[in-house]
């Protein structure tokens, strides 16, 4: 192995051994304190709008994946860059591990949720690292060696060795171990109010009526899931209130259970995208909480805050005025997936997710639309967003070959809280045609439909349209998410052949 590879694999070495030692002393302090996931929850901070929308429409539930890989490969490549650089220059080795441990400091201590300790995983793990530089790269004999430093290959195989078992070991002894067993082991009680149930239509290549867990869609800015114990978790409620409350998980089971299926969808849906999820959520009114607490007069706001600090802002009539709002702790008959939230998570609906659907909730503070703006609001995303009223295709798919003749086109509606009233197909820009619906327990859940259509050969171009309960048809007109979610026919190309 010659000397420069293996001064490469010295500088890898002394940054894995850096960010190993930062993951681990993370265990101690708080999971999202490790310098990759803090400079990972920055990064997304400071990503353009049009860039996330790009991540999540490309990537899907895997964004993030695709971004820690990102954050590692540059890593190793500036690593590896650096430890070539130090062979000569050993100043440029300290100085770029105390780059990563300040620029680690400041992204952890920038995170809402963060007190002074975070910085101390990236700087400690920094600290860690420069004695392994300084143990890997020894001044060259004087007896005629070339100038620079020797790095010790033998020393750096054991320290690659040793950063991958120290990082498995941070990983898995920071992990959600604890937390899913916990999960694992609740029992919930069944509800006291049971909704209706609905069944929808059995069609091959249609969206299922109810969502299983592991289907469901993912959006959130989370790195690292927070991880509140079922014991330890408790749900504050103040702000603009007559009577601030704190409640335990315990105070919540406790409390009178409602049984709901709920439509979610996320505001950077596009037209014919799939971030939308109909389930059976578990949970407490949220209405009569904030009736205990008593709301001040100009309270207009529902300020709900996640165990990671991430805020949203619900109009208190939305969550006040009759509408099933839940603070949830089941989804599908089990508690709340971590993904999605557990222990406790906020559901109200006909509101995009990213103003109604804060998961691992634990703050609720009245305050109003004109003293606060939430997260997504301070990167000009529009502060109230009811749900459009929005149609798609789930079958025959796009650019797919169909056998001529009798053919069902199938897919699912959503107007949240108003309802879907009518679905209408048209081919090749006819006529318009009605669908025929699936029943419907009310207005908070998606509808599937389906209409049967007699293909003719050739290529053929199939469009749908919804008009929701109050009379209003989707616009034809295209817009993107942003600000205040999509608008737009769906439509697939298909021949049939």
């Amino acid at each position: 192995m010659n000397g420069k590879l293996i001064a490469a694999l010295g500088g890898i070495a002394c940054a894995g051994g850096a960010l190993a030692a930062a993951q681990l002393a993370a265990i101690a302090v708080a999971p999202g304190s490790g310098p990759v996931a803090a400079v990972g929850a920055a990064v997304i901070d400071a990503t353009p709008e049009p860039v996330k929308a790009w991540a999540i429409r490309t990537f899907g539930f895997h964004d993030k994946l695709v971004l820690l890989a990102g954050i590692g490969l540059a890593l190793v490549a500036a690593a590896a860059a650096v430890g070539f650089l130090a062979r000569r220059r050993i100043a440029v080795g300290y100085g770029a591990l105390m780059l990563l441990g300040v620029a680690g400091a400041a992204a952890a201590i920038s995170r809402p949720a963060a007190s002074a300790a975070w910085a101390l995983p990236p700087l400690a793990g920094a600290a860690f690292g420069a004695a392994l530089l300084f143990l890997l790269y020894r001044p060259s004999p004087a007896t005629g060696a070339a100038p620079g430093r020797a790095v010790d290959r033998r020393g750096v195989l054991l320290a690659l060795a040793g950063a991958g078992l120290a990082g498995a070991a941070g990983w898995r002894f920071g992990g959600t171990g604890e937390i899913e067993q916990a999960r694992r082991g609740l029992t919930l009680p069944e509800a006291d109010d049971i909704g209706p149930a609905g069944t929808g239509l059995d069609l091959d290549g249609l969206t299922p009526y109810l969502t299983p867990n592991p289907d469901f869609y993912r959006v959130d800015t989370a790195l690292v899931l927070p991880r509140v114990l079922p014991e330890d978790y408790r749900l504050r409620i103040g702000g603009r209130v007559e009577r601030p409350l704190e409640l335990t998980y315990g105070d919540l089971l406790d409390r009178e259970l409602l049984e709901r299926e709920i439509t979610l969808a996320c505001v950077s849906n596009e037209v014919g995208g799939t971030l939308a999820g109909n389930a059976r959520w578990l949970g407490v009114s949220l209405a009569d909480l904030l009736a205990d607490a008593g709301p001040e007069p100009g309270a207009d706001q529902v300020v709900s805050r996640s165990h990671d600090g991430w805020t949203a802002g619900t109009p208190t009539s939305a969550c006040t005025g009759g509408r099933d709002a839940l603070i949830a702790i089941g989804m599908n008959g089990e508690p709340l997936p971590l993904e999605h939230g557990f222990p406790v998570r906020m559901i109200v609906p006909g509101l995009y997710g990213y103003v109604s659907a804060t998961k691992w909730l634990v703050e609720l503070e009245l305050s109003s639309f004109a003293d606060f703006d939430p997260y997504w609001v301070r990167r000009d995303w529009a502060a109230q967003a009811p749900i459009k009223t929005f149609s798609r295709i789930d079958t025959p798919k796009p650019l797919t070959t169909i056998a001529p003749g009798r053919t069902t086109v199938a897919g699912v509606a959503w107007a949240q809280h108003r309802g879907i009233d009518r679905v209408e197909v048209r081919v090749d820009e006819g006529p318009w045609a009605d669908a025929e619906l699936a029943p419907v327990i009310g207005p908070d859940t998606w509808r599937q439909w389906q209409w049967a259509w007699d293909a003719r050969p050739g290529r053929h171009k199939l469009e749908v349209r919804a008009t929701d309960a109050e009379g209003d048809t989707q616009t034809r007109e295209r817009a993107t998410p942003f600000p205040d979610g999509a608008t737009g026919w769906h439509s697939v190309v298909v021949t049939a052949a």
